[in-house]
């Protein structure tokens, strides 16, 4: 047995769960300036309270999953600005303690409240390449490099007591199945939550039917989804999972601006090609959009990039109503 059933415990016992929003988005609201490869990892160096802020504004907004500043938070990327491991170790272990902290403040403001989870970030390789390659999955390393990568982060987020892993914007097949061997050396629940080329393909092309075969069989993969994708992609990808598997599905888009990975910047949806297709009835918004991916079997929604509280509200308000 795992040591840490939590997650699928809730959804077995057939919870629908409000996941947080945009952790950079709110830091950056705050003054926070995170052009840098560490991205909101650097806040964790700089200004760890504002962290913890931001938890906290989830937790009110109506969030049952607190998801840590741990996504670009590596021994490679700390390195980077002269930091030894146990060092960087520690600061992804301070990621944990943060959210948890948050999660202790709102409990004794609400003490009724429902359960309160913890997931501890796990970025895909491309994160720490801060070049956008988390949506291209273009990188090729062998199945020991990716478990030499991840290992570390993943220890320290158990050690510290995350509640389960988000193993979130992954571009591709190799590195999900890396972290599934993870998943059970460490014996730690996780959602696998991927980046799309299409409605019908994680971005290196891998059939999403073939990644929900993945999960299927591995009793530690609590839901699979998809995140930081285009609110358009979201509805005909559940459709593709669901087809495939039984296995709880989650969804956390971005807004609906569109990103561009080489400048980094946002700008609005573009109209009229999206890869959905003309007769789509695409949501415009998160709320907009929260009923039908429950309609279409995600127990676990919430909001990725460019998202707010006041967002996530809107999508608890949703899903309690379910």
């Amino acid at each position: 047995m795992p040591r840490n059933t939590k997650l699928s415990r809730i959804l077995d016992a057939g919870a629908n769960l409000t996941v947080d929003g945009a952790l950079a988005t709110e830091l950056e609201a705050h003054g926070c300036d995170l052009e840098d490869p560490l991205w909101s990892a650097k806040v964790l160096l700089e200004q760890p309270d504002l962290v913890k802020r931001v938890h906290l504004d989830y937790f009110r907004a109506g969030a049952a999953v607190a998801i840590t500043a741990s996504y670009q938070a590596t021994t490679l990327g700390f390195a980077r600005r002269g930091l030894g491991e146990d060092e960087a170790l520690e600061r992804v272990a301070l990621s944990v303690r943060l959210a948890d902290e948050a999660r202790r403040e709102y409990l004794v403001e609400n003490p009724d409240a429902g359960p309160l989870l913890v997931a501890g970030s796990v970025g895909p390789y491309g994160a720490y390449l801060a070049d956008g390659s988390e949506y291209r999955g273009d990188y090729l390393l062998s199945r020991n490099e990716f478990l030499e990568f991840h290992r570390p982060r993943i220890a320290a987020l158990v050690d510290a007591g995350a509640d389960f892993l988000a193993c979130e914007t992954l571009p591709s097949l190799p590195e999900a199945e890396a972290l599934l061997a993870l998943m059970k050396e460490f014996d730690v629940e996780a959602w696998l939550s991927f980046t799309l080329r299409d409605g019908g393909h994680i971005s290196d092309g891998t059939p999403l039917a073939q990644v929900a075969k993945l999960c299927r069989d591995q009793p530690l993969a609590a839901a699979i989804g998809v995140n930081c994708v285009p609110l358009e992609l979201v509805s005909p990808a559940l459709e593709a999972l669901g087809k495939a598997t039984d296995t709880p599905l989650i969804a956390y888009p971005n807004s609906g601006e569109s990103y561009d990975a080489v400048t980094k910047t946002w700008g609005p949806a573009a109209d009229g090609d999206s890869p959905a297709g003309p007769d789509c009835n695409e949501p415009v918004s998160l709320s907009a959009g929260t009923p039908i991916w429950h309609e279409l079997g995600a127990r676990l929604v919430g909001g990725c990039c460019r998202t707010t509280p006041r967002d996530i509200a809107a999508v608890a308000r949703l899903s309690e109503n379910r």
